[in-house]
Parts: structure tokens; C-alpha cells; sequence
């Protein structure tokens, strides 16, 4: 794979040849207008030579408008050619700071738990004066997030009532960044991040990255609100993951003792129930999509024989909100990039396959039931597949495509899983 640095010197290399009106054959060569052999891209740098080279022999001496020609040059493209649009640079907008330090906390919270009540507490503590915000993920799937955020944040008032009017149900805060850019808009002079310690490293390596580009702070510290222990008793090792687990295997009884006490039974079992309908259990389940990190093994199976995560993908980031496309796949991590350029990491017990990149494949799936008639249009729709894990060109009932999908999950078939019969006759 290139590098960086390899492909932004070829880019550069690209853009001079370009700017002289010299044409490419596609394997490093440049022409000019007359057909001729003029230059090479070599080691990310263009190569010139003599109009009047002769093969097999050594060049003339270059004349002083070829001299010319060979150097790079950061005169603008002529005027019949449009000169590539440039990304504008990332500077955060002036405000006038008039605020100290806001307290940030994070997360996801799907479904609250008895531990993040000890989070929000922390956050609360550190917090200077009470000025902090409690920031609940917008990200939602049947597997790891099943309740939609506006639940999930009447969940959580209810649950945390002394921290109620902090916890903040906002569209437009999808992702940290967001977050971050409305405090500097807000004018925050500095911002506190308030996570659990597997996350503080990664809100370290984000937050800094990208100060005095997207926002402008004078300090942004990132704490820790401790380590949870998943095989500890109580709190300590109170997570979601356990919550839906026990949701998964229809277990109230270790689902209520995650739900605060200022949830009284009821409640509780209302929840309960909200979260195993979100999950759609009916559909089947698999315990390395609901909760990962107690089934690794297998969360690490399907990775490495790529049946998840794939170059090409979109997914989105559990902690941080942040999709982007899989542009390289590690030993247990992803590296993504965002539509605003932004590249992050994240490991593959932090992602979930987002449904952004399947929106434009289902709204042209609509516009061609739409053509149809009434009789034809219930019958279409009757056709479609559950779109999730189903590839865009594998929906159709009816088509080869589909079929070959179908047999993948068929034994002993062509494109099947294979098996040895040993009752056939022999």
C-alpha cells in the first residue's frame, strides 16, 4: 500500500503535469500536445526530457525554454483548464471566550445502567461548579444499541433524576466533535472529559488532535471515571453489555439488579421488555453482536475471515459517533475516514455497521416500487429481503444474485457450506 507522503508526491507530480497541458498514458508517461514523449513520473517526481532525444543515444543539450519547462512551478492553470478545487483549511471560528471549563461526558447508554449512574456522579464532582453536560449517543442498531436516543434519554431522567436536567437530547451532537465545537461556540475557554478508563486514551488522541482546527481551547483534559471489572459483583462490574445479555436470555432477575433503585420493579420490567422488542430476539441472536467483549472469539472469526468489517465499509464508532469508511483492516482494529476528511481507529468491539451507505440503495428501491401498480407494488414489497447484512445487489428475490446468497446458508450445495454424509450410501 502507498504511503502518504508516496501518494501526495504523485498527486503533486500529477497536478505540474497538468498545469503544462501534458497527457497521460495511464502508466506514468506524459505527452504533449503534438503526441510527443516528453516526461516520466519517477519516484513521485516528474522525469523531463528533450524534445529532441534520440533513442540509444545521448540527449542534446536542453535549450533555455526546455530548462523552464522542467522546473516545478506554482503558476496557476491556464485558463481553459479549471484548476482542482482546493479542501478549505480547518479553522475554528473566532469567539469570545467568557466561560471556564465545561464538563463532557460521552456515551452511549444502551441501555443506562447502575455503573453509569457512577459515571455521571463523577462527572458531576469534577465538574467545575455544576457547569456539565451529560451527552447521550445518537447511534442505534437491534444489536448493541436498541433503544432510540429520545428512550433512551427519558430512560436515563428517570433513572438519574438528580442529574436529569444535564442530560442533553440533541440531534445536532452526534458525534464528540460536535460536542466539542458547540462548547467553543458557546465560549468555553477549556473542556473536561469525563469517560471510562478503556475510553480516555482514545478522547485523548481525538480531542487534541483536532484543537485549534475544528475548536479552539486553551486546555482539554480528558479523566478517567475508573475501570470496570466485568466479572466483579454490583456496580464495579455493572456494564450495558450485561444488561443485554441478560435482555437476550430473557433473565430479569440479573437485568434488575443493573437498574438504579430509584427505578421501582415495574418500571424496570417495562424496560426490560422495551429492550428485548428493540433487539427483535425473535430474529435470533448471536452473543458476539450483542455484547462482544464476552464472546471475543467468535467476534474475532468472523472478522478475520471477513465476513464483518470490510474494506469499503461504513461504520460507525460506538464511543465517539464518529463514520467513516474502512480504508485499512489490523490485527483487531479499523482505520476509517470520515466525509470531512477526518482519519480515526477504532477497534472492532467498539463498531457497528452503519446504515448510512444503504439510505440511497433503499431510496431507489422505493422509486422503482412507486413505477408500478397497486397489485404489482404489494407483491414487490413482499419480494424485498431484511436489508440488514444483505448486499445491495443480493435483495431481490428472484435474482441469481440472491439465489447464490441463499445458498451460501444451504449445507451441501454449490456455493454452500460443505459436509461428509457419512450415512450416504456407499
Amino acid at each position: 500500500m502507498k504511503s502518504f507522503f508516496q501518494f501526495f508526491r504523485e498527486s503533486n507530480a500529477v497536478q505540474q503535469a497538468t498545469r503544462m497541458g501534458l497527457q497521460s498514458d495511464g502508466h506514468g508517461g506524459w505527452y504533449d500536445k503534438g503526441g510527443e514523449f516528453v516526461a516520466k513520473t519517477e519516484k513521485g517526481q516528474l522525469k523531463f526530457f528533450n524534445k529532441r532525444q534520440r533513442v540509444g543515444k545521448q540527449d542534446p543539450p536542453q535549450s533555455d525554454k526546455e530548462k523552464k519547462l522542467s522546473q516545478a512551478t506554482s503558476e496557476p492553470a491556464p485558463q481553459q483548464q479549471e484548476p482542482a478545487a482546493e479542501k478549505p483549511a480547518m479553522i475554528p471560528p473566532e469567539v469570545e471566550k467568557t466561560k471556564g471549563t465545561l464538563t463532557i461526558a460521552f456515551g452511549r447508554f444502551n441501555p443506562p445502567t447502575t455503573g453509569h449512574e457512577k459515571l455521571l456522579d463523577t462527572v458531576a464532582s469534577s465538574s467545575d461548579e455544576g457547569d456539565y453536560v451529560i451527552i447521550p449517543s445518537r447511534s442505534q442498531d437491534k444489536k448493541k444499541n436498541p433503544l432510540d436516543p429520545d428512550t433512551k434519554v427519558s430512560v436515563m431522567r428517570q433513572m438519574y433524576p438528580k442529574h436529569s436536567e444535564k442530560i442533553v437530547n440533541d440531534p445536532a451532537n452526534r458525534t464528540i466533535f460536535d460536542v466539542l465545537k458547540k462548547a467553543h461556540n458557546d465560549g468555553y475557554t477549556n473542556v473536561r472529559i469525563v469517560g471510562g478508563g478503556d475510553r480516555v486514551k482514545e478522547f485523548e488522541n481525538l480531542s487534541g488532535n483536532y484543537n485549534g482546527k475544528l475548536y479552539q481551547f486553551d486546555n482539554i483534559e480528558v479523566t478517567s471515571a475508573g475501570d470496570r471489572d466485568p466479572d466483579a459483583e454490583g456496580t464495579e462490574g455493572m456494564s450495558a453489555s450485561k444488561q443485554r445479555m441478560a435482555a437476550a436470555e430473557n433473565d430479569f432477575k440479573s437485568f434488575r439488579q443493573g437498574v438504579p433503585k430509584s427505578m421501582d420493579d415495574e418500571a424496570a420490567k417495562m424496560l426490560f421488555n422495551t429492550l428485548r422488542k428493540s433487539m427483535k430476539l425473535q430474529e435470533g441472536w448471536r452473543l458476539w453482536q450483542i455484547a462482544p467483549k464476552y464472546d471475543w472469539k467468535n467476534l474475532r472469526e468472523n472478522y478475520v475471515t471477513k465476513k464483518i468489517y470490510r474494506i469499503g465499509q461504513i461504520i460507525e464508532n460506538d464511543n465517539t459517533g464518529l463514520i467513516g469508511e474502512i480504508i485499512r483492516r489490523g490485527t483487531n482494529h479499523l482505520i476509517c475516514v470520515t466525509e470531512d476528511g477526518i482519519m480515526f481507529k477504532s477497534w472492532i468491539k467498539d463498531v457497528i455497521e452503519s446504515r448510512k451507505h444503504l439510505e440511497e440503495p433503499i431510496k431507489n428501491i422505493k422509486k422503482l416500487v412507486e413505477k408500478v401498480t397497486s397489485s404489482e407494488k404489494n407483491q414487490n414489497y413482499n419480494n424485498l429481503t431484511d436489508i440488514s447484512g444483505v448486499p445491495a445487489d443480493q435483495r431481490l428475490i428472484g435474482t441469481d444474485s440472491h439465489r447464490k446468497y441463499v445458498e451460501t446458508m444451504v449445507p451441501g450445495s454449490r456455493y454452500g457450506l460443505q459436509f461428509i454424509n457419512k450415512y450416504k450410501k456407499k
